[in-house]
């Protein structure tokens, strides 16, 4: 089987920076060393010290697709694999592919190519992740069109992030290394802000730290390290709920700080045997105090004594990596400390390399508890029960022979008495037995007449054997009883918390169904939980939701399967889980399906809603376009009449006047009633485009056509811009009632049409010197049945730029408004371009 090549991809944080420079450095550093490295596509766009650093590598010919009435030039992966060398370049990751070609993305190429044995050197820019889009689009204003899933770029072998400073972008930017000098100023003035390109910097820092930080939980999972590695700092501060959470949060919280901004983790362990169950409420407030701080929370179980809570704390230490640990000084007296030095001092003990910090307060010290004995009878407990029932009865019969002469056999019955029910207290039921055994031996035999043999003479000496281990017994009974209810208390107290915790995130967040299975597989220490569902006659099993990774998509693979209802399974994956466990994963399965059934009964309402939003826009229109329709109307219906009544007698004069009126109220009437259409197939999402590439220039002049006022438009729009993606007939709809808008609202002003291109989108500016607008009602403007100049009597239903700009946005454009310097307004119509702008490109 060929062994899949390696994906290394040079990470742009902003366009410019100079990615694809650094992949043409990799190629020529390789190409000495004697590798066989082929040129499968790159971007030079005409610069020349780009195209230098081609010089003496092998560039494979481009494949010619003919799209439309355009000639596009496009990587030949077909050519690639069957020249088959051991690195290729493959530029622009996110590249969407011609129609025509194998597929539709090319990093989809690049998996053809990694498969074939083949290495692959790539390239892509920050903006261009599929998960960080709606976010570069809220900071520069640009929607990215282009992304590529961000799995494809974690799956890289080697990921290279090339950054510069936004000062030095900028200055290469200013001498025309980046974009064509007539473009410098309009990139310079909107995407290439400073603020802009240091939120970048910032994104793709975050975006790959986070990355190499995955890498390293993954490599130490798979090497199954659980020693500390202080690569980051990492600091977890372990909260009780007691009134000392606050002051330790808040110094884990300064540590943090000082510590160059360390990641700061609060976590809460649950004890399993109720010695230290927080106050009711006490999850709430500690969350609450953990976002005020901003530190993450989080929940674990420490099922059964102090030990297993030190455990469970040590362990969720170790697993996030943490470099120092924060808990408060014990409460508990210093009398108490003298036989249980508590949990502080275990964790000093077994912390290894994690560095603690014992916090003080003032609770310390102030408990009054005695030591308690567990309720779950452990192994040591258990054992000294054993011990003690052998040599509790030895010594009882050592005083009663010492002592013959002095105490009587009542006194020998009650000291055997004694050793019973302390054995009983301390051992349970089995030693109890035990003791009761030997005692009873011990006493008919040393201590009851005849001395020194088995038999008894007198019946009421037997009654008291008998009695003594009735009595011990009983009192072991009640002794494993009440530990047994203890344990199941402490357990029950335990899994209510953890599902009052689940049910807060089913119940108070946007989204709750992911953040509920992260916390399932956090609090039951699972590698990753699913919720899987079979819809009636599906033959497979598809992935509802899921925390982690997806390792098995049947629940009869996995490690842990609940069957939430016929057909949705809640499963998980990394260890198998004790019937207690099981029986509370059952109770969270069923808040699993509330969380799924909310989610929805919400999109189900989001729908509701968008129904009658469109009914009501219905409603809406028919009630304002009733006098727009009916002027026009009465208008023909007058001029038709007159040139019909056989009584008048019209010049040639009248009647091309009459003629004239029912042809500018039928184009009245065309117009209101293409707006309404369009306005409703937008609103039930009817309109869907035929994209092709289209230049503004020939756009314009057929927009322009049958537009009453056009002489009044001046256009100048520069023949060599680049062509935008779009559908011709609706783009010149768009221009037609931007155009119209401005002509009626811009009180006989001119109307300037001009174009420009910036990053990748071609711009077209439709200006005039009008009254304008007030301030902050730009967006006003854009919404249906809304004339900002209903004054002044212009006719109209407010309908036009409204549609304009959904057909826009259809497109995949944007239509906005902005003030014209000077006085007047400037509807801006940005399209994407078809390709002929560059990728920015970094020289130098």
């Amino acid at each position: 089987m060929t062994k899949r090549g390696e994906l290394r991809i040079h990470l742009g944080a902003a366009p410019g920076v100079g990615k694809t420079y650094a992949m043409l450095g990799e190629a020529r550093r390789r190409l000495e060393r004697g590798t066989d490295v082929v040129v499968g596509v790159v971007e030079t766009h005409g610069r020349a010290r780009t195209a230098a650093l081609l010089d003496g590598l092998e560039v494979l010919p481009r494949r010619r697709i003919e799209h439309g009435a355009t000639v596009l030039d496009e990587f030949d992966l077909d050519a690639a694999l069957a020249r088959a060398p051991a690195v290729i370049l493959v530029d622009e990751l996110a590249h969407t592919n011609a129609p025509g070609g194998r597929h539709a993305k090319r990093w989809e190429d690049v998996e053809d190519l990694l498969d074939a044995g083949i290495d692959v050197i790539s390239t892509v820019n920050v903006q261009h992740l599929e998960s960080l889009g709606d976010v570069v689009h809220t900071i520069t204003g640009v929607r990215q069109r282009e992304t590529v899933p961000d799995e494809v770029v974690r799956r890289a072998d080697q990921l290279e992030l090339v950054d510069i400073t936004p000062e030095a972008l900028r200055r290469r930017l200013a001498h025309g290394n980046v974009y064509a000098a007539e473009k410098v100023d309009a990139a310079l003035a909107n995407y290439f802000q400073v603020p802009n390109l240091i939120a970048l910097r910032e994104l793709a820092l975050l975006w790959v730290a986070d990355e190499v930080d995955v890498a390293l939980r993954r490599h130490r999972t798979d090497r199954k390290i659980t020693d500390v590695w202080e690569t980051r700092e990492r600091v977890v501060v372990a909260l009780t709920g007691g009134p000392e959470s606050e002051t330790v949060l808040r110094r884990a919280t300064r540590i943090a700080k000082r510590a160059g901004q360390a990641d700061l983790l609060a976590v809460h362990v649950l004890r399993g045997d109720g010695l230290a169950s927080a106050p009711v409420g006490a999850n709430t407030a500690l969350r609450r105090l953990a976002d005020d701080v901003g530190a993450s929370f989080h929940t674990v179980v420490g099922d059964g004594g102090a030990d297993a809570v030190t455990t469970a704390l040590l362990d969720f230490a170790r697993g996030a990596n943490a470099t120092q640990l924060v808990l408060g000084t014990s409460r508990r007296s210093r009398v108490a400390r003298l036989f249980d030095p508590g949990i502080g001092a275990r964790v000093v003990q077994e912390s290894g390399p994690i560095d603690v910090h014992m916090v003080t307060h003032d609770s310390a010290g102030r408990g009054l508890r005695l030591p308690r004995l567990t309720g779950g009878l452990p192994a040591s407990r258990q054992a000294a029960g054993w011990v003690l029932a052998v040599l509790a009865p030895a010594v009882a019969t050592l005083i009663g022979v010492g002592l013959r002469d002095v105490i009587g056999l009542s006194t020998d019955v009650v000291l055997f008495f004694l050793t019973a029910v302390v054995v009983a207290v301390v051992g349970g039921l089995g030693p109890a037995l035990l003791a009761v055994l030997i005692g009873g031996l011990a006493l008919n035999f040393f201590l009851t007449p005849p001395l020194y043999s088995l038999t008894i003479a007198q019946t009421e000496n037997l009654i008291t054997v008998v009695a003594m281990l009735v009595v011990a017994v009983l009192v072991a009974l009640v002794v494993n009883r009440a530990a047994r209810r203890a344990e199941q208390a402490a357990r029950a107290q335990a899994e209510a918390a953890l599902l009052a915790s689940f049910a807060r995130t089913v119940l108070t967040r946007t989204d709750p169904l992911p953040r509920l299975l992260e916390k399932v597989s956090e609090a039951f220490g699972l590698r990753s939980v699913a919720l899987l569902e079979r819809p009636d006659g599906a033959a497979g099993w598809s992935l509802v939701a899921v925390s982690g990774p997806r390792e098995c998509g049947r629940p009869d693979a996995a490690d842990v399967d609940v069957e939430v209802e016929d057909g949705l399974h809640l499963i998980g994956t990394g260890r198998s889980l004790p019937a207690a466990d099981r029986r509370l994963l059952e109770t969270v399965g069923g808040q699993a399906l509330l969380a799924l059934r909310g989610q929805r009964a919400a999109a189900e309402t989001e729908r509701a809603e968008r129904r009658a939003e469109v009914n009501e826009t219905r409603g809406a229109l028919l009630s304002a376009v009733g006098h727009d329709l009916r002027s026009p109307l009465t208008s023909i219906k007058a001029a038709a009449g007159s040139l019909r009544d056989p009584l008048l007698r019209l010049s040639g004069a009248d009647r091309g006047e009459l003629l004239a009126t029912i042809e500018e109220s039928a184009d009245r009437l065309t117009g209101l009633v293409d707006n309404l259409l369009d306005s409703s197939r937008l609103a039930t999402g009817a309109v869907h485009p035929q994209l092709a590439p289209v230049g503004y220039d020939e756009v314009a002049v057929r927009a322009l056509v049958g537009v009453e006022g056009a002489e009044r438009v001046s256009v100048d729009i520069d023949v060599q811009l680049p062509d935008v993606v779009a559908d011709v007939g609706l783009l010149e709809r768009v221009v037609a009632n931007v155009v119209d808008n401005a002509l009626r609202h811009g009180a006989g002003a001119p109307v300037a049409l001009r174009a420009s291109a910036h990053a990748d989108h071609v711009e077209l500016r439709v200006v005039d010197r009008g009254p304008g607008v007030p301030r902050g009602s730009q967006d006003d403007l854009f919404a249906a049945f809304q004339r900002l100049g209903d004054r002044n009597g212009t006719p109209g239903v407010g309908l036009g730029l409204s549609v304009a700009r959904g057909l826009t946005t259809v497109m995949g454009g944007t239509l906005t408004a902005e003030d014209t310097p000077g006085g007047g307004l400037t509807i801006v119509v940005s399209m994407p371009s078809a390709g002929a702008v560059p990728e920015p490109e970094v020289i130098g």
